[in-house]
């Protein structure tokens, strides 16, 4: 159990973790003005710096008796996490603080009641070590105060207030007591304040805070919106969907509370180092008091020991894990990328391939038009024209592909009347007094009709063919495919250039999937597996020895994820609380997963070197402690090696603060060295 676990627990005010901030800056300053006369009116400290001390029986008396409240009220938090960790036989940082400040106590009482040597009269150390651990331990508690900023910031983002639609009314309520259903509405500039879908209107929306993508995103009427996310140039009216804990700010705020209590590998192997240095500080202690005593020299042997033991505090190691890890996650969140599980952000710098899902994923899950051909005196223009007027009463996702496809390229479409629809075959209207048919094999095998020769050639690439009949005479024929993300491209090339094997899974036939994974230079394909079956794909490829990160929706990838070494989910939007994998993307851009290497690979190293700072220092520190440099006239003085070691402490806060200036937005690669 770490340091701040132990003040939590121990704490009597509790109030949460800004309370217990609170409390040891409290108790940091109190104990800091009762040092002050501890120190000044003791005599070996006096004596030390060459002053004289007032005459009278009382004055004696200040440092024992002050001391006595610090050892008892400042030490507390020390003592009574030292006992926790005896009773769990967990030895760590707290039982060497506790053992320090005892010992110094009863050495101190020893010596002022004549039982042991005047010299042994350590208050003013004692003093010093309870003020230095006290403002150690509140630096450690504010640091990780700060990493937990974000998740209270989540809460600020929603808005004070939402205006309600009641009739032909609008009334002003608190977000908390809006109810699925209800109507909201979004002026310039507000946020929303619950997730929702648009039912009038449409905006631009900064939803920054959700994705960590700074660019605008368009919305319109049935399209979603998220709690947090703000309206910049116009107002809507937003029906909402879900408030309270189902809305995706909340999602979020519990995926980031997951990730920051979560164990990891590294942290348990802190955990043990700490366990190891309790056990090297108590033999260096009991090596020193053997050699000193043997020398006779007692009085030293007692200074060396608490010495010893006061270096030995971990304070440093303890703090080197939790510290990274909590601001790496938070750093994440606010980049669009959620950590559940910490073993996942130490586990992806080192995996050697990435299995991408290719629909929603690679691909933006929905067709599109991406070849024309017309035929006879009909230019394409005219033949994306028709074919979309034909189709304009269809809901079916293709005729809204080349509807799509007409806007985007500034078509005038004709009106058509008219409609009819026959599965499995297509569509028929009226335009312009002629009859305009839009369909597949079965629409050309019912008219008597022949396919044009590039359909072949499409349709070894795996596309959707359909032909446009003019009075029954072929007259063209679409090509349209899932639309490759242009985001996928770079990501593919990033993990190339990071000497990673990019696989793609699908449930697509192999001719779609090779026309894919030959356009983006994929490595391997599997096609046409089913959703079941995907999770012993993985499987395989880590039989081949392949340490595997899946990337998919999160829904129905569940088991590929879950098998995978580190399953990330893409695009998870307003799923993002109930995403299944241990790092969720809140946007749907693929190179995301680049910024979670790099961050994997920033966190390990920032990690690798406060574990090295930390324990390096403590083993080139105890020896100082014990007296190894004695005979040639150096000592380490107790409170120099306290302070030492509350500096230790402060360097690795600062060198993990140094994740926060690492860049994670989609497709940028911060070129800071951490």
């Amino acid at each position: 159990m770490s340091q701040t676990e132990h003040a939590s627990h121990d704490s009597p005010t509790g109030g949460g973790h800004d309370a217990h901030v609170a409390q040891f800056r409290r108790l940091f300053f109190i104990m800091l003005a009762l040092a002050v006369p501890v120190v000044g009116f003791n005599e070996m400290f006096a004596n030390l710096i060459g002053y004289g001390l007032p005459d009278g029986e009382g004055v004696r008396w200040i440092p024992p008796v002050l001391g006595t409240v610090m050892f008892v009220v400042g030490g507390r938090p020390f003592l009574t996490g030292g006992l926790s960790e005896a009773r769990d036989r967990s030895p760590g940082m707290m039982l060497l603080i506790a053992l320090a400040l005892t010992v110094a106590f009863l050495a101190s009482w020893g010596a002022t009641l004549g039982v042991l040597p005047h010299d042994l009269d350590f208050w003013w150390e004692l003093a010093l070590l309870v003020v230095i651990m006290l403002l150690g331990h509140w630096i450690e508690m504010r640091s990780l105060a700060q990493t937990t900023s974000a998740l209270d910031s989540l809460a600020d983002l929603l808005p004070d207030e939402a205006e309600r639609v009641e009739g032909d009314e609008v009334v002003a309520v608190a977000p908390a007591e809006l109810s699925v259903g209800d109507v909201v509405i979004v002026r310039p500039g507000a946020s929303v304040p619950a997730d929702g879908t648009i039912v009038d209107g449409n905006a631009s929306f900064d939803e920054s805070m959700v994705t960590g993508e700074s660019t605008t995103v368009r919305r319109e009427v049935d399209d979603q919106v998220v709690a947090g996310t703000v309206a910049t140039d116009s107002g809507v009216r937003v029906e909402v969907t879900a408030v309270g804990d189902e809305t995706a700010l909340a999602g979020i705020r519990r995926l980031v509370e997951q990730a920051q209590s979560s164990s990891s590998r590294a942290q348990r192997l802190a955990d043990r180092a700490a366990g190891w240095l309790f056990w090297f500080a108590l033999g260096a202690a009991l090596i020193t008091a053997t050699v000193w005593g043997l020398i006779g020299a007692p009085e030293e042997a007692v200074v060396r020991v608490i010495t010893v033991l006061v270096i030995a505090c971990p304070h440093a190691l303890g703090l080197a894990i939790p510290l990274v890890v909590s601001i790496a996650t938070e750093r994440a969140a606010r980049g669009g990328v959620l950590i559940k599980d910490r073993l996942a952000l130490e586990t992806m710098r080192t995996v050697d391939a990435v299995l991408f899902d290719k629909t929603g994923t690679v691909t933006k899950g929905e067709p599109t038009v991406t070849g024309i051909e017309s035929a006879g005196d009909l230019d394409d223009e005219r033949l994306l024209a028709l074919a979309a007027a034909a189709e304009g009463d269809s809901e079916h996702p293709l005729a809204s592909a080349i509807r799509g496809a007409a806007e985007r390229e500034g078509v005038s479409v004709p009106a058509a009347s008219d409609f009819s629809s026959a599965p499995a075959v297509g569509v028929s209207a009226q335009v312009e007094g002629q009859t305009v048919r839009v369909g597949g094999p079965y629409l050309l095998s019912e008219r008597r009709a022949d396919e044009l020769e590039v359909a072949e050639r499409w349709r070894e690439h795996g596309a959707t063919i359909l032909h446009v009949l003019v009075d029954d005479e072929v007259v063209g024929a679409l090509r349209l495919a899932d639309e490759i993300r242009e985001e996928s491209r770079e990501a593919i090339e990033g993990l190339h250039e990071r000497g990673l094997q990019v696989v793609m899974i699908t449930g697509d036939a192999q001719a779609v999937a090779d026309s894919v994974a030959e356009e983006l230079g994929i490595d391997r394909v599997f096609a046409g597996v089913r959703p079941e079956d995907k999770a012993a794909k993985v499987a395989e490829l880590q039989d081949e020895g392949l340490r595997v990160a899946m990337v998919g929706d999160g829904v129905n990838d569940a088991p590929a994820l879950a098998q995978a070494d580190v399953g990330i989910a893409i695009g998870a939007g307003t799923d993002v609380a109930i995403a299944s994998a241990g790092v969720v993307l809140a946007s749907s851009d693929p190179r995301s997963v680049l910024s979670v290497i790099r961050l994997s690979e920033a966190t390990y190293s920032k990690m690798r070197q406060n574990l090295w700072w930390a324990a390096g220092y403590n083993l080139v520190s105890v020896p100082l402690a014990a007296g190894v440099l004695a005979p040639i006239g150096f000592v380490l003085p107790m409170s120099v090696g306290a302070i030492l070691m509350s500096l230790s402490t402060v360097v690795v806060a600062l060198n993990a603060q140094l994740l926060r200036r690492l860049d994670l937005r989609p497709g940028t690669i911060s070129k800071e060295n951490s």
